[in-house]
This record gives C-alpha cells, sequence and structure tokens, in this order.
C-alpha cells in the first residue's frame, strides 16, 4: 500500500540563504519517503499579507502551523512545505508550499523573488495569489513575476532560453489558479449589478486599450495570467477582525472570534481547493507522488543553481531516469518474491514451473509499466526483460538441482539393501541374475510410487541404472544356471532397455527445451500487450490534454476579440491550427507509430529472450496486430 505523509509541523523545503537557494535533505527525505500521488497547493504574494494562515487553514490547524509573525518583518525565508493527509481524496497526499513574502525591503537581489515564485509554479498543482484589498492596475504591476516566468521557465529544451514559442505549452503544464484578495472593503458590482468574485476577476483581467507603457505593462500580466494557467479562480476576504491587538496575533485567536463573514469565506476557499485542487502531474497524465515531487524539487534547484533555465522536458527525463530504474528494480523484486512463494522446489514438471513463472512475470511487468513513464525505446523494459529471463533461468537451475537431491536421496535409501545384497555376494549364485532383476524392478516399482520427484526423476534414474550396467553384466555373466544364448538375448535385451530409456530421456529434454521456447514466445507476447495497452493510455490521454489546451486558446482567442483586442486574437490563429493538426494527426494515426514502437521490441526483444525466427517474423509483420 502507497505509503503517506508523517509530518506534525511544516519542515523548510527549499533554504534562501543570502539569497542562494538550497534543498533542504531533511525535507527532502520526507518527500522520497511518500510514494501516494500529491496535491500540491502553493501560496506566493507581497509579505506580510496573511499567506501563512491561509496555508494553516487549509492544514487545519492554526497553533502548530506555518509561522506567522507579528512585525513588518517576513517571517518565511524560502519555501517552507507541510505535507498532511488529503480531507477528501483517499490515499493522496496534500502538500502545501508557502513561500517567503514577494518584495522584501531587506533582499538586495530582485531576482531571487522571481524565482521563488518560478518554483512554486513548477512545483504546484493549485497557485494562490495572494494580495491586498482590490485587484486594480497597481495589484497587476506588482504581479510582474508572473510575465518574467517565460525567461526563467522552458517547456522543451532548446539552446534558445526564453523562446516566445515556449510560452504557449505553459498552459499545458501549469497550475490552476486562484486570486485570494485580503482585506477586500469594495461591493462585488459592475455597472450597478452584483457579480461574483470569479466575474470580479474576469473583468480585472480584461485588456485595457491603449498603447502607453503603463497600459501595456499591466496588459501584459493580465495576458500572461489567462494564457499560462489554465483555470482561473478568485477568492475575496473581508478583514478578519478589526482590533489591531487581535490580528497581530491571529494564531491565537479563536475562530469563532473572527468576522462570521470571514470564517464563511475562508470556508469556502479551503472547501474549493480541497474538491477542486488537482493531483499534480506530468505529460501523457504521468501522476507525481511525493518522492517524484522530490526529484522535481532538486532538478530546478539544482538548474537554477547552475545559472541554467529550468527545464521541464529535461526535469521529467531525469525524474524518468530515476523512476524508471526503480520501477525494473521494484518489478524484479516482485517477480523474486513471488516465484519463491508461490513455487514449492521441486516441481513435479518444468511445465509447472513456467506456468507459476508466467504469472508472476505478468505481474512484474503490470508493476513496472505502473510505476515507469517515459521510458525512451523501452530501454529500462527490456532491461527488466533480461533481468527475469536470467531469474527464470536460476529458478530453473535450483529446481532441477532440487529434482536431482531428491531423487538420489531417495534411490540410496531404496537401494540401500540392493547394495548390500551385491557386496554380500548374494547374486553370485545359479539363478542370481533373475534374483537381481527382480530386485532392480521392485526399486524401480517403489521409486515411481513416491511422488514430486521433479523433472529430473527420469535422468536421475537413468544415471542409476547406468551405473549398475557392469555389476549386471557380471552377475549374468557368472550365473551357471543360463546358457551361452540365454546370456546373448539377456545382453541383447539390456541393450535394448537402455537405448528405450536414452530415447525416452531424449524426448523429455526435447519436450523441455521446446517448453522453455514457448515460455519465452509467451514473455515476448505479454511484454507487447502491456506495453501496447500502455502506450494506447499515454495517447489518448495527450489526445485530451491537447483537446483541453484547444479549448483554452479558443477561449482566450474568442475573449480577446469580444474585448476588441482583433490583432491579439489573429496571433493566437497559428498556435490554434498547429494545435489542430497535432489533434487531427494523433486521432487519425492511431495504431501506426505504436505498432512500430511494439515491432521494434519485438525484434530487439528476440535477442535477449533467444525466440525462434518465426516469432521475429511475427514482429517484422506487425506483432502487435497479434493484441488487437
Amino acid at each position: 500500500m502507497a505509503s503517506g505523509p508523517t509530518m506534525l509541523v511544516p519542515q523548510c523545503l527549499v533554504e534562501n540563504k543570502n539569497e542562494q537557494l538550497s534543498v533542504n535533505r531533511k525535507a527532502l527525505k520526507i518527500l522520497y519517503k511518500i510514494s501516494q500521488p500529491v496535491v500540491v497547493v502553493a501560496i506566493a504574494g507581497l509579505y506580510r499579507t496573511g499567506k501563512s494562515y491561509l496555508m494553516n487553514r487549509l492544514a487545519r490547524e492554526n497553533i502548530a502551523g506555518f509561522p506567522l509573525g507579528s512585525t513588518v518583518q517576513s517571517e518565511t525565508k524560502g519555501i517552507w512545505m507541510w505535507c498532511v493527509p488529503h480531507p477528501s481524496k483517499p490515499n493522496h497526499t496534500l502538500v502545501l508550499l508557502d513561500t517567503e513574502g514577494l518584495g522584501d525591503v531587506e533582499k538586495s537581489d530582485p531576482k531571487n523573488d522571481s524565482w521563488i515564485f518560478a518554483l512554486a509554479v513548477l512545483l504546484s498543482s493549485c497557485f494562490v495569489y495572494n494580495s491586498m484589498s482590490t485587484i486594480n492596475n497597481d495589484a497587476l504591476e506588482q504581479l510582474h513575476y508572473v510575465t518574467e516566468l517565460t525567461e526563467l521557465i522552458r517547456a522543451k529544451s532548446s539552446p534558445n532560453p526564453g523562446r516566445v514559442e515556449d510560452a504557449p505549452e505553459f498552459a499545458n503544464f501549469f497550475p490552476d489558479f486562484i486570486w485570494a484578495v485580503r482585506d477586500f472593503t469594495l461591493e462585488l458590482k459592475l455597472h450597478g449589478h452584483p457579480i461574483s468574485e470569479d466575474e470580479y476577476l474576469e473583468n480585472a483581467l480584461k485588456l485595457i486599450p491603449g498603447e502607453n507603457p503603463k497600459v501595456k505593462n499591466s496588459n501584459k500580466s493580465r495576458e500572461c495570467i489567462r494564457h499560462f494557467f489554465p483555470k482561473q479562480k478568485c477568492f475575496v476576504f473581508d478583514r478578519p477582525k478589526y482590533e489591531k491587538e487581535f490580528l497581530a496575533h491571529i494564531e491565537y485567536v479563536l475562530e469563532n472570534q473572527l468576522d462570521p463573514k470571514f470564517q464563511e469565506q475562508s470556508n469556502n476557499f479551503c472547501s474549493y481547493v480541497f474538491t477542486h485542487a488537482r493531483t499534480k502531474t506530468l505529460r501523457e497524465g504521468v501522476r507525481v507522488t511525493g518522492n517524484r515531487l522530490g526529484t522535481l524539487v532538486v532538478t530546478y534547484v539544482d538548474a537554477i543553481n547552475s545559472g541554467a533555465v529550468p527545464c521541464l522536458e529535461n526535469a521529467v527525463t531525469t525524474l524518468a531516469q530515476r523512476e524508471n530504474s526503480a520501477a525494473v528494480q521494484k518489478a524484479a523484486d516482485h517477480y523474486k518474491e513471488q516465484m519463491t512463494q508461490r513455487v514449492w522446489f521441486p516441481t513435479d514438471t518444468l511445465q509447472a514451473l513456467l506456468d507459476v513463472h508466467a504469472d508472476c512475470e505478468r505481474e512484474a511487468v503490470a508493476v513496472f509499466m505502473e510505476h515507469s513513464f517515459k521510458d525512451e525505446n523501452q530501454e529500462f523494459q527490456k532491461k527488466l526483460m533480461e533481468i527475469i529471463k536470467n531469474k527464470k533461468e536460476d529458478f530453473i537451475l535450483h529446481n532441477e538441482k532440487a529434482s536431482v537431491d531428491y531423487c538420489q536421496a531417495i534411490l540410496n535409501r531404496l537401494s540401500e539393501a540392493l547394495m548390500e545384497n551385491i557386496a554380500a555376494g548374494t547374486f553370485n549364485v545359479p539363478g542370481g541374475h533373475k534374483l537381481y532383476l527382480e530386485a532392480k524392478k521392485r526399486i524401480e516399482r517403489q521409486y515411481w510410487q513416491v511422488s514430486r520427484k521433479g523433472g529430473k526423476a527420469n535422468e536421475v534414474l537413468q544415471n542409476f541404472l547406468q551405473s549398475q550396467a557392469a555389476i549386471e553384466n557380471s552377475i549374468l555373466q557368472s550365473d551357471k544356471a543360463l546358457t551361452k544364448g540365454e546370456r546373448a538375448i539377456a545382453v541383447e535385451r539390456a541393450k535394448k532397455e537402455a537405448a528405450e530409456k536414452e530415447e525416452e530421456l531424449l524426448r523429455q529434454k526435447q519436450k523441455e527445451q521446446q517448453q522453455q521456447m514457448e515460455a519465452q514466445e509467451r514473455s515476448l507476447k505479454e511484454n507487447i500487450a502491456q506495453l501496447k495497452y500502455k502506450l494506447e493510455r499515454e495517447r489518448d490521454n495527450s489526445l485530451r490534454e491537447m483537446e483541453r489546451l484547444l479549448d483554452h486558446k479558443l477561449k482566450m482567442q474568442k475573449d480577446m476579440l469580444t474585448e476588441g483586442f482583433r490583432k491579439t486574437s489573429e496571433k493566437m490563429n497559428a498556435e490554434i491550427i498547429h494545435l489542430r493538426k497535432e489533434i487531427e494527426a494523433t486521432r487519425n494515426d492511431k495504431t501506426p507509430w505504436i505498432s512500430r514502437t511494439l515491432d521494434r521490441l519485438a525484434i530487439e526483444a528476440t535477442s535477449i529472450l533467444s525466440v525462434p525466427a518465426k516469432v521475429v517474423g511475427l514482429g517484422l509483420k506487425g506483432l502487435s496486430s497479434l493484441f488487437k
């Protein structure tokens, strides 16, 4: 079962000392232990605007939570993290990220604020921007950090950081956006009519006609919020209490002492976040767990400290390498553990072992598929195939040894009296050969009556009989009761029986070789079947992402046109046309690229699994067709 959080108090995740960012290893260890999917809510805004209070409400804690502070000095430095069980999503962890206040007068480098803001956006699935009083031009100008994201973040790997063509990709992976307006004193009315909080935000984000620099600057913030974030939401909060001494220590104020309207607004905010904040996901719908989030934090901070621009594509590649290696190990461990638990050595037949192997391998491949992603050219899957093949061969060898040891012990016990009689010369008398044959046949009958001898039963018995051939011939030649002709007939009969047993043993070995080959074929087909299912899911997820992005762009284009910004609306045409072509190509190309991937795996895996040419031929013709 996936593990969840055990944090009782917040922990600094990204330290900001002397305006240099570093990841706190203690907090990182906490994330690495969380295997549940995460919903990540980050908050940013000017310092001393009450961000930490909202985070504490989401954690359902006031006193022991994020430090609030009661002076003009910013209390939170860097990014603080609090992981708690999600109140409404079972088996999910709610990760709360409280960022240091933006615009702190004690800072010398304003770029430091921009990186904190960018990290909060990159890591979250729900981003809350906290401001005071009202959403006006001044508030939008203070939100200049959002306009800098094109310079601070790249969607795809490229030698040209901050390319404008990166920006259209942002809505594909940016979080939802919530604007929280604190100490709101206006009436929610527009042209004399009541409006909702969302309509208030929508109206505030409308572009303003004009060409002067101030208008252009505030319009840029408006455009970026609308373009980059797939969904926008607004909450306004009345002043929680009017007495200054209470507000200075609001963490110690009982909830029923706060203004009822503020209580209602806070509850609505929390309820919305708990219900609508999405699980953090990457491309193709890959869900981010706590340990994956930890890797992303390290990747982004390392990029910032190296002077590079954090790139989503590179971060996902780094994460995939780590996760896929872990997925291979997890799957291999599952296979070994299940085989050890389910197989009783020795198995009656090789096929019995191979049947258990097939079940365990199918489960192991499913474990790998669940925990892996972006496995370019199926390198990790092929590694797992090789590991399982080698482990299977080890189990076969162990099974054979267990069978040999057990069968040898049985024969040693059953032949004990025979060996004593041979040593005592009991059979060196007239009619002794007949007595010897009867004793030997009795051992064979008793031997075959013992169950669960394993696949080496025939071979061990044959070795035993061959070891008796010289003794049998000596007894035969010294038996005075037999004529020369009878001895010759007995010799020929013994040779014939030995030849028949050799032939039977050869047939068994050929049958086992065929069974092993069929097992390898099943292994190849199982891997291809599960990969096909995974690729089809990823294709469908990708299609849904593109369609969601298209809807977002069409709405933006329509709004721009409605607001009178025809040129801006027309500029979006190229993006929309390109996206529509991508969607159409994905819809129409339902199988070819998947088939090519499966065929490549079929061809490359044959050398790993030693599958015969006839199955390679199936791969060349489109082995994926077997699973339609």
